[in-house]
């Protein structure tokens, strides 16, 4: 063995050497090879039953779960005028309020008893219910959501205690600049009378009652308007015969929901300031974006990736935060619209007297992006970010179902059926002409509506060390934008605080 030892050591020296002339001696010379990942494709996925209602089927035997979504085309859009706040009751009732036979009490039981999840909630836009549980239990489970989906009570109780909810929130409108900030911006963005600016108010809540939720419930909650998401521990020609069970011989016809309103009108240019005795300014800049379809789409995202979406790697972000120590956070949001077009918007948060000056930098870098073209490691650096991270969205059966399912409902599965097998191709070609291009087309510093939420007079007062006036980075007037009363959404006196 002593003999050994010498040819031992000598063999293992070798290895080591070896091995460390493998290692790059920097972390951007590591190489790995390319990602080979093929998206789902609907086809393999979707079912259409009985009826015409379709859904997405992913079997997965890992676990003994299934987990069932029903996606509804419901959302506040469709409320009556003077009924604000009736799509969330009703969604958020749905699962809450007792069904069937079984008081609200009753059905928290029983889901607990089985270790059941039942959810349910309507937004703006859509709607669902959506109910997870042991794969031996989903006979009754199923039964339990026929019962939600066709007979929910919506207990007087649950109902009174909801309200009370939504009333102690709306009291809370005005407390902090960011929830401030967030129902200006939507005045500014969209104008006082699109759907999304149709606030729940004291007398809208006052005035629905249990029978309002009974109809908005029956004219558009039925299979007509649902697509159905379901994953989990099953047999898939067994589970399209239990959903077919499941939404056989509805009890009631309801409406086909028609799509939500497609006309906004955006603010006119300037800036907008709502005053608020804080020590920190919040600012949003806000110009028009695209929408889903648009030819630009991707090549837009890239470009805000570049300029403000892409956090730390961002422009806005390494100014702002990184060289300039103004804010924690700076960034932009790209939100391309479905069924409206979506928004441009900058943001950061910063103390009262460096609002001039941090706006003029986001300002600047928005034009920057719009004159020079945008460096090869940036730009791949963003395409990466976008190729790289893509299958995440499709990490488990449940997301895989979900996306599918998402797309069927908001249309891109007949618009864009190739959407998820091009996108990483689509990413890859997009140039820094594309970029530059899309900046010009979408970024007009001279056009952006300004909203400030702060105390005034610092923010006017400005920086010693920087002279930047406010009033010199638009055009367009300075406009005093008042509060809303919390409780009505009607503008303040502006003498009021």
């Amino acid at each position: 063995m002593k003999r050994l030892m010498p040819f031992l050591m000598l063999w293992m020296a070798v290895l080591m050497t070896m091995a460390a002339e493998a290692i790059p001696d920097r972390p951007e010379k590591l190489q790995f090879p390319p990602l080979q990942y093929e998206p789902p494709k609907a086809a393999d996925y979707r079912v259409v039953l009985k009826g015409g209602t379709v859904a997405y089927l992913a079997p997965d035997r890992s676990l003994p779960l299934v987990n069932i979504v029903v996606l509804m085309r419901v959302g506040s859009y469709l409320e009556p005028a003077g009924k604000e706040g009736l799509a969330e009751l009703t969604g958020y009732l749905l699962a809450r309020g007792g069904a069937g036979q079984r008081s609200a009490e009753e059905l928290e039981e029983r889901l607990a008893f089985l270790a059941a999840q039942l959810n349910s909630g309507v937004g703006a836009v859509q709607g669902s219910v959506s109910l997870n549980l042991l794969s031996k239990d989903l006979e009754e489970g199923l039964g339990l959501l026929r019962d939600v989906l066709t007979q929910p009570r919506f207990q007087e109780d649950k109902l009174a205690l909801r309200k009370q909810q939504l009333l102690q929130s709306m009291k809370e409108r005005n407390d902090e600049s960011a929830s401030i900030e967030s129902y200006q911006s939507g005045y500014l963005s969209y104008g006082e009378d699109f759907f999304l600016n149709r606030h729940t108010t004291v007398a809208s809540l006052e005035a629905i009652r249990r029978e309002d939720l009974q109809a908005f419930h029956r004219r558009w909650m039925h299979p007509t308007n649902f697509i159905l998401a379901v994953s989990g521990d099953f047999d898939r020609a067994e589970m399209i015969q239990k959903l077919e069970r499941l939404l056989a011989s509805w009890p009631f016809a309801g409406e086909k929901a028609p799509q939500p309103p497609s006309e906004y009108r955006l603010a006119e240019p300037g800036i907008y300031i709502t005053e608020k005795d804080v020590n920190q300014g919040r600012v949003q800049i806000i110009l028009p974006g695209v929408r889903r379809g648009d030819p630009d789409l991707i090549a837009s995202q890239v470009m805000n990736h570049i300029l403000g979406g892409g956090g730390f790697t961002s422009r806005i972000m390494n100014r702002v935060r990184s060289d300039e120590g103004l804010a924690y956070s700076a960034g932009t949001r790209l939100s391309p619209g479905v069924y409206y077009r979506g928004l441009f918007q900058a943001g950061f948060q910063t103390k009262s007297r460096t609002v001039a000056y941090a706006t003029s930098i986001v300002l600047e870098e928005m034009r920057r992006i719009t004159r020079e073209k945008v460096s090869e490691q940036e730009l791949e650096t963003a395409k990466r970010a976008f190729i790289d991270t893509f299958p995440r969205q499709f990490a488990t059966k449940a997301q895989v179902v979900a996306a599918l399912a998402d797309e069927e409902m908001t249309g891109r599965y007949f618009t864009d059926p190739d959407w998820f097998e091009k996108f990483r191709e689509r990413v890859a070609a997009v140039t820094a002409e594309d970029v530059q291009r899309v900046a010009e087309r979408l970024l007009r510093p001279e056009r952006a509506v300004i909203l400030v939420v702060g105390h005034k007079p610092d923010i006017l007062l400005g920086h010693p060390q920087h002279a930047v006036s406010l009033k010199d980075l638009s055009k367009g007037p300075m406009v005093d934008l008042p509060l809303r009363d919390p409780l009505t959404m009607k503008p303040l006196p502006l003498a009021a605080k």
